[in-house]
């Protein structure tokens, strides 16, 4: 069965326009092609990937966030209480007043003396600033030098300039060394994700981020599989244009630079629109849903593709949403700041930016 599922998973005409497939795709005449089999390479270097973490968190942005001023706030320890403990661990860190109460009863505690065990037991479990700071400078430093290592290996590609380029002799395309180490590197991080995702600090969109994570792991996969390289390292040359923007954003809020983070969000806020919102789908996804089929005939590979490309765009929609009402909040919070500022000069506190704590 498991063989039958195989044959049937890699056959040509699911992956191939009409009268390709793989033998298309093998290695002769000193030319290589990508294979399926490159991708184990993978599994190695997300584990490296996690040791130089360590390392790079341990050695550069501790000394780096002492440097910038990052600050810890004082957390209060609760006190010891079994029912409280065992109530917050197996039914709800935030209790209703229903439960407030009953809690009241079994421990002899006021209510407002629940109250203030579950915030203070809630905030223990926060993630420190260090952590966070830690967490965004990793990905900062990698989103940056993945971008340049992948604008550099593409600024002398036709494919940059002429998506057309992108299908010009598919799937029948060599693969060039810095293909090769830009898929595997990007890839290997991705990975890495997944892997150090229990321990990472937990957000809002968690769950969008691992639909993310997942969709983008399986369509690199996918399209080095296919020999999709081309279209793969332009996706992947987008979505780094603007990541290290924000993480950048969030170092410099967690170091209480508040003005310097607004000005670097707002950047990264209209890089992202613009690479997500306008070239990644009027450009890289209409390159590949119109152009191909000038050349080929539909093939499950075709639609499979940009069913993965659609997946993207619409996590693109829903992120940029959310950073765009982060804008009008803090484009409001600065108005009223500086209307509050005018009228009542006298009452006006001068706090330094390195005493600020907001997050983007």
């Amino acid at each position: 069965m498991v063989s039958s599922l195989s044959e049937w998973f890699w056959n040509e005409r699911l992956w191939f326009p009409e009268g390709l497939g793989w033998a298309d795709l093998e290695d002769k005449d000193g030319r290589v092609y990508a294979k399926a089999s490159d991708l184990w390479v993978v599994l190695p270097i997300a584990l490296a990937f996690l040791v130089i973490r360590q390392i790079f968190e341990r050695l550069v942005a501790t000394p780096l966030a002492a440097v910038m001023g990052v600050k810890e706030k004082v957390r209060l320890i609760v006190s010891h209480n079994p029912t409280l403990e065992s109530f917050y661990c197996n039914t709800t860190k935030n209790p209703s007043q229903s439960s407030i109460d009953s809690l009241c009863k079994q421990t002899g505690c006021s209510e407002r003396q629940v109250q203030r065990w579950f915030r203070r037991r809630r905030n223990q479990d926060r993630p420190s600033l260090l952590k966070k700071f830690k967490e965004a400078s990793w990905r900062f430093t990698f989103y940056l030098l993945a971008f340049i290592a992948g604008l550099a290996a593409l600024i002398d590609k036709p494919w940059l300039y002429d998506f057309k380029e992108m299908w010009q002799g598919f799937p029948i395309l060599t693969l060039l060394p810095s293909q090769y180490w830009y898929y595997m590197i990007e890839l290997g991080f991705y990975v890495s994700l997944i892997f150090s995702v229990a321990s990472d600090v937990k957000r809002k969109d968690f769950k969008e981020q691992m639909v993310h994570h997942m969709a983008t792991i399986f369509l690199i996969s996918f399209s080095w599989c296919v020999n999709y390289i081309r279209a793969g390292t332009l996706i992947m040359l987008l979505h780094d244009s603007s990541d290290y923007l924000l993480e950048s954003a969030k170092i410099f809020i967690y170091a209480g630079w508040r003005n310097t983070s607004n000005y670097v969000f707002f950047l990264f806020a209209a890089v992202f629109i613009f690479t997500r919102l306008y070239i990644f789908p009027f450009y890289i996804i209409y390159s590949t849903y119109i152009y191909p089929m000038t050349m080929y005939s539909p093939f499950f590979g075709y639609y499979f593709l940009n069913f993965l490309m659609m997946v993207l765009q619409c996590l693109h929609i829903f992120w940029a949403i959310l950073i765009l009402r982060m804008a009008v909040r803090f484009l409001s919070s600065d108005v009223c700041t500086q209307h509050y500022t005018h009228t009542h000069p006298d009452n006006t506190t001068h706090t330094h930016p390195d005493n600020t704590t907001h997050t983007p």
